[in-house]
């Protein structure tokens, strides 16, 4: 078993080898003038089992950088390519819900297959179904395994999960299915891309600690209109666990803005030095990617890593 890492995260890919007690692979990527990559593996992967970390946030060259690894790793005869993608991008289209429309997450999954990937391993998609997408085995972990705990550990008053949008209703509903409380739920509409109306809360949440579920974090537009309902309907302490801290525009600035006392995300996309503020705990998924990388290897159950 042989780990390599694009740019787009080496810190969590370090962690990851660190975890499972080898060293990260050797493996050059540059740049031509014009911005053209090259990829180059300095150490023989021949009928090696190859694990490529590489979550495919903006900007786009992150993409190019996972799909030329693949197709190096596959043109020097490595045994099995397995994709490592923390984050997998592009995911939030996912079907034709107008008309003219790109099929992004499709597209992604069709030119990671046919670069050569022989398995995926991913955490907390935006769909589901994206899965599906895919005509090689599919690993899908769940950030939940690392965010229970800690949040148990917050001792929360009277707690109450709170789902910021109908999408997050069924990934909110495992929380509190976990932490033994109530769901509500935030209905809202949405008026373009990144453009949000929160309108209703469903629910009690009155004198109660509230953990907003959310997968991902764009411009923060959602869950930030979402708290502010929640304090108005007099919510106590107003928790977030975000997997995904993307964390665009002036996302930043509205988290410190709001009424969140903590924001829980993880490391799936690096948080940078001026994106840290006191409101973001930034949680480690390098455990539970290790481990899953550990079991793929050997062959062994991904599922029993969520059997509680």
């Amino acid at each position: 078993m042989k780990i390599f890492s694009g740019s787009a995260n080496q810190k969590l890919a370090k962690q990851i080898a660190q975890y499972l007690g080898i060293p990260l692979g050797d493996v050059t990527i540059k740049r031509f003038s014009d911005g053209e990559i090259s990829v180059k593996y300095k150490e023989n992967i021949r009928g090696t089992d190859v694990f490529i970390i590489q979550p495919t946030i903006p900007p786009s060259d992150h993409i190019m950088e996972l799909l030329l690894m693949i197709d190096a790793a596959r043109r020097a005869s490595a045994k099995r390519i397995t994709a490592v993608i923390p984050y997998f991008g592009y995911a939030r289209q996912d079907r034709k819900d107008q008309p003219r429309v790109a099929l992004s997450a499709k597209l992604m999954a069709n030119l990671i297959s046919i670069a050569g990937a022989d398995r995926i391993l991913a955490m907390d998609l935006h769909s589901a179904s994206i899965q599906g997408f895919f005509d090689i085995p599919f690993d899908h972990l769940y950030s939940s395994t690392i965010f229970i705990d800690h949040i148990k550990n917050k001792n929360l008053k009277n707690p109450v999960v709170v789902a910021p949008d109908v999408g997050s209703s069924k990934r909110a509903r495992a929380y509190a299915n976990r932490l033994s409380t109530d769901l509500a739920l935030v209905d809202k509409k949405r008026t373009g891309p990144n453009q949000i109306e929160a309108v209703t809360l469903i629910g009690d949440v009155k004198n109660r600690d509230v953990i907003l579920i959310d997968d991902i974090i764009d411009t923060a537009g959602t869950i930030c209109s979402a708290a502010e309902i929640l304090k108005d309907s007099g919510a106590h302490h107003i928790l977030a666990a975000c997997t995904h801290p993307i964390l665009s525009g002036d996302a930043v600035a509205k988290l410190k803005a709001s009424s969140f006392l903590k924001v829980f995300v993880t490391d799936t996309i690096p948080v940078s030095a001026e994106k840290k503020i006191d409101k973001i705990e930034v949680l480690s998924s390098a455990h539970l990617f290790s481990e899953a990388i550990k079991r793929i290897h050997n062959e062994e159950s991904i599922s029993s890593l969520f059997e509680f």
